[in-house]
């Protein structure tokens, strides 16, 4: 496991480096770059004081539900491309194109759709998670080992039965890389939806102290928002593993 993660601490430890001999130095001013102590003092202030620690909360909780909404939508879509060459030449052009309008662009529309709040940001995070998750869903699908299915068919399995059982289990490393992929960009389509559409998670810090030009309160909201989006990076990752276990085992 300490190699596993050993090389991306040693890489962190170096960044934080950089970053501490700039600020010391004086090479950049603190007014536009505090020091990491300056930036954590404020993270761990914020959070003691409880606003933080809220905002982070309702962010995640924002793009948590959008990964499931875009997991809904995305993992159904992936099969359907995974197991139809038609489907597959329909479906990949538009969501390609799809996939190429930024978030920034969609979220004045959905304001006007759906109106301001949390329903507005969800559906922001889930469409721009939607299209890692059919890519996956459907990489997953198409690459299931023909003799495994044919075996499955020959024991009695078909329909419904076959997806469950046979199919979803064999793709699930696939689509739970998917998920993880996505929900990194969920983390992101919360944050920039409430810096449009409004709200009251990190994105609405970061909006405030902007306007304030509060580069510490930037910083910490920075910081604790890359902390929070790694640690449920971690996670899913071993989840991913687990399920990789239970398939070769």
């Amino acid at each position: 496991m300490r190699a596993k993660i050993g090389p991306a601490l040693g890489f962190g430890a170096f960044l934080l480096a950089l970053w501490w001999l700039v600020s010391v130095t004086g090479a950049v001013d603190s007014a536009f770059l505090p020091s990491p102590y300056e930036a954590a003092s404020r993270m761990i202030a914020g959070l003691a004081q409880g606003y933080l620690a809220t905002a982070a909360w309702v962010t995640l909780q924002e793009a948590l539900f959008g990964c499931l909404l875009a997991g809904l939508v995305g993992i159904p879509l992936g099969y359907l491309v995974g197991k139809s060459r038609l489907s597959a030449r329909v479906l990949q052009p538009y969501l390609a194109g799809a996939q190429a309008i930024p978030g920034v662009a969609l979220a004045p529309l959905l304001t006007i759709w759906i109106g301001y709040g949390t329903g507005s940001i969800v559906t922001l995070c889930a469409i721009m998670v939607v299209f890692p998750v059919i890519i996956n869903s459907a990489m997953g699908v198409a690459h299931i080992d023909r003799d495994v299915l044919g075996a499955a068919r020959l024991d009695g399995a078909s329909g419904f039965t076959l997806v469950r059982h046979i199919e979803l289990p064999l793709a699930a490393p696939s689509i739970l890389a998917g998920l993880r992929t996505g929900f990194t960009l969920s983390v992101t389509g919360a944050v920039v939806g409430e810096m449009i559409i409004g709200g009251k998670g990190l994105g609405m810090l970061l909006t405030s102290a902007q306007a304030s030009a509060d580069v510490k309160g930037m910083f910490a909201v920075i910081i604790l928002l890359a902390a929070s989006a790694m640690l449920i990076y971690g996670f899913l990752v071993l989840v991913e593993r687990r399920a990789n276990y239970l398939i070769r085992s």
